[in-house]
């Protein structure tokens, strides 16, 4: 995909904790690098911190200790409102709004950013295309659509004002298997295409294998480990083997992330 690792990483987390408002730690200790134009998969079990990490970077939640960059810049000294509008978040439940057309959920953002009605326009047409939608859907409502395609408007809203960074909270895991393979792959497509950098949230060893430049293993608030997918299945850390145990045969289809 072209990647460059040699430049300075798009998000940094420097010894970044996180408390619950009962003052119980959540996350604590947290380094991380996330390079620009990789897909670093946050994996691990319910519980583990995965989320709040991913929140942390638009910050829909603030650390309680340490610092969290994006693009060299602290999070806690940027502007809240520019900062999520420069990042595109996708989540399980799509978040659209009911109210709304495809046409101006998609469009939400590069409105509110002043863009003219026909670039808008044009945009919402070329990135309805970009994730496998017909044109005469954008009229439509979300209660018409079906689940993936409701998840491709989602992809769609979250690119709209084509941000550099991208944040996927599990956005495939409430889709039934055919339709989240095929969301697998439109997203590996589109990757290698645009060339984003992507924080993507997952439980699932085999969704994170076929998707992630690497892997950050996560357990109770920590990162374990990050590792390529090939150096994951071959790692002695015992959590990375008891994952690799645990989905057995089931990775035989999933060699990297670009699987097909």
């Amino acid at each position: 995909m072209g990647t460059d690792f040699t430049d300075s990483p798009a998000i940094e987390f420097r010894d970044v904790a996180y408390l619950l408002p009962n003052g119980q730690p959540l996350l604590s200790g947290l380094n991380l690098k996330v390079q620009r134009g990789e897909t670093l998969v946050l994996l691990g079990r319910c519980g583990s911190g995965k989320t709040t990490t991913l929140k942390l970077i638009n910050r829909l939640l603030a650390p309680a200790g340490g610092v969290v960059f994006v693009n060299g810049a602290s999070t806690a000294n940027s502007d809240v409102i520019r900062l999520r509008r420069s990042i595109g978040y996708v989540i399980q439940e799509v978040g659209l709004f009911p109210h709304y057309t495809v046409e101006r959920n998609i469009g939400l953002v590069p409105r509110v950013e002043g863009w003219p009605a026909p670039r808008i326009q044009q945009r919402v047409e070329d990135l309805l295309q970009m994730v496998g939608l017909e044109s005469q859907i954008a009229t439509r409502y979300p209660h018409q659509l079906s689940g993936g395609q409701r998840q491709r408007v989602g992809v769609a809203r979250a690119l709209a004002a084509d941000p550099a960074i991208l944040l996927m909270d599990e956005p495939f895991g409430a889709l039934d298997a055919i339709t989240r393979d095929q969301l697998q792959r439109e997203f590996l497509s589109l990757q290698q295409r645009l060339n984003k950098t992507v924080v993507f949230v997952t439980h699932d060893l085999r969704e994170a294998l076929r998707l992630g430049s690497r892997i950050a293993l996560m357990e109770a608030g920590k990162l374990v480990t990050v590792l390529s997918p090939t150096e994951f299945l071959r790692s002695a850390d015992p959590l990375a083997a008891a994952y690799v145990q645990a989905f057995g045969d089931r990775l035989d289809s999933v060699t990297n992330r670009g699987a097909s």
